[in-house]
């Protein structure tokens, strides 16, 4: 009986804390409502503009659509990500679409508070959710409402702006996102150049200007589960990386043509920055020896990279074979010597690094705030494949090779 009733308050104790986050969620989800709401209406009173009033109708019939959706259709997929796609959308909105008659008037500054009480309440409610064990951590890179709202937020952005740096920064975010979710060995030197690229460089180079509350609360609803999972996650290396070690040969090769692209992208934006750096006569054989080093490195990562992806597809026919799944991958890619292959990639992928980064420096002589969106996202996709060779190396189980002397004797009777 004692056991029942302690079992009881337990339960009781255990609902008490779900029904205080459901009610934190439901309030910062509400808060956020609030303030894109008024934020809009507010910049509509300011410009007069048909377009302002156009685009907050719209974004009240999509909301609509998706609670019709979601009630009468039990589409909830769907009007989940009509949600997001929406709310990333109205917060680049907020963030790019501003006036100075706005920066003292009353509603933009109930706009902000509540902008903050969103960010405060959120972060509150995802560190409970994970100091009570009650957040589940799936093998994904990034979840489906976080693409939304990367795609709401680049398209609006880019639409605003006229420019694509905007779009390619938040690109750039979405790696960086993937790169905390993997816990890459390079993680918080990245985050924290990332955090000062953006802030005192990025933004400076933009001609638009920011709502910078608006701005942190898109990037709070973002990176606030990335870095929690961080620290709390404890899945183990290839439970963090299946979604790249367990996707389909083509599925894998085709990120090289789309790593090829950005990286002739971002040397092609070097090489146009170069007049705006310095002296010719010093900037462009500094740009040929870096460029001649930059290229034959990048060769050699892009072999790597596709006898990497050989080798795995080898695992995972082996896999198939035997039956076993993805349960026995890294026992299969221990026995075919990816442990060795990944030690020595490891260090080319840190030439790599560093070769970019110096092209990077030539890049970055003059504030131009798309080279330093392609730079930055240049720059995380190689340390994420520096990452995972980095802790395949070091995690994976390997062949071990003995070696003995025997000395030879004579023996006669």
């Amino acid at each position: 009986m004692r056991a029942a009733m302690a079992r009881l308050q337990e339960l009781r104790g255990q609902a008490i804390i779900r029904s205080s986050m459901r009610a934190l969620d439901l309030l910062s989800r509400v808060s956020l409502l609030v303030a894109i709401c008024l934020g809009i209406y507010s910049r509509w009173e300011i410009s007069q503009e048909a377009n302002m009033l156009i685009i907050f109708v719209l974004a009240l019939v999509v909301l609509g659509l998706a609670i019709v959706l979601h009630c009468y259709f039990h589409m909830e997929k769907v009007s989940q990500s009509l949600i997001h796609l929406w709310r990333g959308s109205l917060l680049g909105l907020l963030c790019f679409v501003g006036s100075p008659a706005l920066d003292h008037g009353v509603k933009e500054q109930t706009t902000n508070y509540l902008l903050l009480t969103s960010i405060v309440l959120r972060t509150l409610w995802a560190l409970l959710e994970r100091i009570c064990g009650c957040a589940k951590c799936r093998p994904a890179f990034l979840t489906t409402a976080e693409r939304m709202e990367l795609v709401g937020f680049g398209i609006v952005s880019f639409v605003v702006s006229s420019s694509p740096s905007v779009a390619v920064f938040v690109g750039a975010l979405a790696v960086l996102m993937v790169v905390l979710r993997v816990k890459a060995v390079l993680t918080i030197p990245i985050l924290l150049g990332f955090a000062f690229v953006g802030e005192f460089l990025f933004l400076k180079g933009l001609d638009v200007s920011t709502n910078k509350v608006a701005l942190a609360c898109f990037l709070s609803q973002l990176m606030c589960d990335p870095l929690l999972d961080y620290y709390f996650s404890g899945s183990s290396v290839t439970e963090r990386w299946q979604p790249f070690l367990a996707a389909g040969k083509w599925g894998r090769l085709s990120l090289l043509p789309l790593l090829l692209v950005v990286e002739v992208t971002f040397l092609v934006l070097a090489a146009s920055r170069l007049s705006d750096g310095g002296p010719l006569y010093l900037m462009i054989p500094a740009f040929v020896v870096c460029m001649f080093f930059w290229g034959t490195i990048h060769l050699v990562f892009l072999i790597t990279l596709w006898g990497f992806h050989t080798k795995i597809s080898a695992c995972q026919s082996v896999c198939l074979a035997q039956g076993s799944g993805f349960n026995s991958l890294d026992k299969v890619m221990a026995s075919k010597g990816v442990r060795h292959f990944c030690l020595i990639s490891q260090f080319l992928v840190q030439l790599t690094l560093l070769s970019t980064f110096m092209m990077a420096v030539l890049a970055w002589m003059s504030v131009c705030s798309l080279s330093i969106s392609v730079s930055l996202l240049v720059l995380l996709l190689e340390s994420l494949f520096h990452g995972l060779f980095y802790e395949l190396g070091n995690s994976l189980r390997g062949t071990c090779v003995g070696y003995a002397v025997v000395i030879p004797t004579n023996y006669s009777r």
